[in-house]
């Protein structure tokens, strides 16, 4: 796996939400899935955890994912993020920049409030990326969410970087390096879609059969995994309303809070120990 930052982590630096249980040697990361438009639902995600008190060790997300990750990691909460995902309008790499920076209370792994992951695709490399614990958040964003055949891939250090899902959908191994015992992985999985009229259609629609067959590595290293269900949530064609993207939200609440026993229970146990 191809690494271009120093694998240095700032033990001192660690810290995790306020919780009405610390979850004693139980130390929780959360993997976010890419899903273009889909990943709204990761909103609802960690509105549950954010609800239940549930302690995040490490954060790693992956395109859209990546996003969600960054601005969770940095201290936004839930209510903030689905704000700025429900008027985001991307059209260019300029205007992913100018979201990403809006967004963020901060923008360098060292001042995130939770330790923070973002992969992103080596093309030069043929291998994932992994960014983590140095230096800007934005260019690895970028580099994370250049979905192909739409934004332009993004050169770094000699090498072609395009979105994460590429080579790793959902960032769990990361998690397990960065000293989480236990790791909840979010995927975003396809759904039957109508006839691609377009190339990015067809592009977006490869992408999910990709992704969908290519589960077995990031699953070994997961130990529960939320996969919200967005039949009937418009996700085909990004949302086209405020409704369809609560509804998003909606499903990825009702998966996470179908998770909560067993995740509760390793917060239990270890606090029993």
């Amino acid at each position: 796996m191809a690494t271009l930052v120093p694998n240095v982590m700032n033990d001192e630096r660690r810290w995790i939400r306020p919780s009405r249980n610390s979850g004693g040697d139980a130390r929780i990361g959360l993997a976010l899935g890419g899903g273009f438009a889909r990943g709204i639902a990761h909103v609802g995600v960690l509105r549950v955890f954010e609800r239940e008190g549930i302690p995040i060790h490490a954060v790693a997300g992956v395109s859209s994912g990546a996003i969600a990750a960054a601005a969770f990691a940095s201290g936004c909460s839930s209510v903030e993020i689905e704000q700025a995902a429900q008027a985001i309008e991307l059209s260019s790499v300029e205007s992913l920049g100018a979201f990403v920076m809006a967004l963020l209370k901060e923008v360098t792994f060292e001042d995130m409030k939770i330790p923070l992951a973002i992969v992103a695709s080596d093309l030069t490399a043929g291998a994932p990326v992994i960014f983590k614990e140095k230096g800007d958040v934005l260019m690895p964003i970028r580099a994370s969410c250049a979905y192909p055949g739409i934004f332009p891939p993004v050169r770094y250090m000699d090498h072609c970087l395009v979105d994460g899902m590429v080579a790793m959908d959902v960032p769990a191994a990361p998690l397990r390096r960065m000293g989480a015992t236990h790791v909840v992985s979010v995927v975003l999985p396809p759904t039957e879609m109508a006839d691609p009229q377009n190339t990015q259609s067809v592009v977006q629609r490869s992408f999910q059969i990709m992704t969908a067959r290519n589960g077995a590595q990031w699953r070994r290293s997961s130990d529960v995994v939320i996969c919200p269900d967005l039949k009937d949530s418009g996700w085909s064609t990004g949302w086209t309303s405020r409704e369809s993207a609560r509804q998003m939200v909606e499903a990825g609440a009702r998966a996470a809070e179908a998770a909560l026993p067993q995740i509760l229970k390793w917060m239990t146990s270890a606090e029993a120990a």
